[in-house]
């Protein structure tokens, strides 16, 4: 099968995250997004959505479960999605990257 991406475009990027704010890998993270990649934020890493220091993309996702175990749940609704969600968007990227 012919590769049809150019040596310039890199395949959509799948990261997902379960670092909190303050670990090095969270950090880590944040440097290596591309305006192009998704960024699901799980366990832990939920807890950046309300802090204001993180410096987090705008269209970024977290599980629901997660939100919710943390009573965050009702505060971040349009950001919210389930597992099966989850599993739809590691089908649909060739590339994921777990922090």
């Amino acid at each position: 099968m012919e590769d049809m991406t150019s040596p310039n475009q890199q395949p959509a990027t799948l990261h997902i995250l379960n670092k909190a704010p303050e670990h090095p890998r969270f950090e880590a993270c944040m440097n290596a997004l591309c305006p192009e990649h998704i960024l699901v934020l799980s366990e832990n890493a939920v807890l950046a959505l309300a802090d204001e220091n993180a410096a987090i993309p705008e269209n970024s996702l977290a599980l629901a479960p997660d939100l919710a175990a943390r009573g965050l749940g009702k505060d971040f609704e349009e950001q919210a999605i389930s597992y099966q969600d989850l599993v739809r968007l590691t089908e649909e990227h060739p590339r994921i990257i777990s922090w």
